[in-house]
């Protein structure tokens, strides 16, 4: 069932369904709720299931600010709060992990269980930046530039986009034409493009000096931690768990074999496999 709720100021769209324990799934960029799809109905069956739009996604408000991951991840804290529920089992996927980790540091008691797919701590790819990931992840030094984005992807939403489906994909392909479609309707909206670009560029703006401080103060997620990653995708080059240990007192996970960035839609069902034993 789509809904929509006030939310520190702006209209948020989610998708709800479900009884039982909450579980609340973020999505990443350049996608929208609408990534779940596949997830979402299984584990909905025996849990509550919410997926918001982010700020500034989908058919959530295109805020001019607001796209620090502690604003962000208070945005979906308030959410649930607004919903009647005290605390979640969170699932974060691309940008919607690093919201998920935010919210996680910053509210232990709301965060229960983290699952992280398809990243590492954005602190710890700065300080592994060099050749090797500046080439692989040139996306997002790319989307950090002031207004250059907006003019150059402008002119071609489906084009940039279908870059980052077709490549990092198995096989070039993963994503059914649909879904495609959707995140090029999503992102063709008047402000959308902005709003995604503005989530990377804060990254470096806002995000980063919260992190170091964070980190240096020995704040560290205590919650069970699930890290989860394509074993055909960029990730994969990475020792993963090693970094997420370095964050986190309680980490599992590994590698979805013959996936590459997108699991929630690539593989769907080792993605609710895994969920499914974290969860239990």
């Amino acid at each position: 069932m789509d809904e929509v709720a006030q939310v520190n100021g702006l209209r948020m769209h989610y998708r709800r369904e479900g009884d039982g324990p909450l579980v609340v799934l973020l999505h990443g960029w350049p996608q929208t709720s609408h990534c779940w799809r596949h997830v979402l109905p299984d584990l909905a069956r025996d849990h509550t299931v919410i997926a918001p739009d982010l700020r500034g996604y989908g058919r959530t408000d295109k805020a001019r600010d607001g796209y620090d991951k502690r604003t962000m991840a208070s945005d979906v804290s308030v959410l649930i709060e607004t919903l009647g529920f005290s605390g979640a089992a969170v699932v974060g996927h691309d940008r919607g992990a690093r919201v998920a980790h935010r919210w996680a540091l910053d509210r232990p008691d709301q965060v229960e269980r983290l699952a992280v797919l398809d990243v590492v701590p954005m602190r710890a790819m700065w300080q592994r930046m060099d050749d090797k990931i500046g080439a692989a992840y040139w996306h997002m030094l790319f989307h950090l530039q002031p207004d250059l984005p907006e003019r150059l992807v402008g002119n071609d939403v489906a084009g940039y986009l279908g870059h980052f489906f077709e490549k990092w994909t198995v096989n070039r392909h993963g994503l059914d034409a649909e879904a495609v479609a959707e995140y090029v309707r999503a992102f063709s909206a008047p402000g959308a493009l902005r709003a995604g670009f503005d989530d990377y560029r804060a990254s470096v703006s806002h995000d980063a000096a919260l992190d170091d401080a964070d980190f240096d103060a020995g704040l560290r997620v205590h919650m069970p931690v699930l890290a989860l990653w394509g074993g055909a995708g960029l990730l994969n080059s990475l020792p993963a768990l090693e970094i997420w240990r370095e964050y986190a007192t309680d980490v599992r996970g590994g590698p979805i074999p013959e996936c590459g960035h997108f699991l929630p839609e690539e593989r769907p069902a080792e993605v609710l496999a895994e969920l499914r034993a974290f969860l239990a």
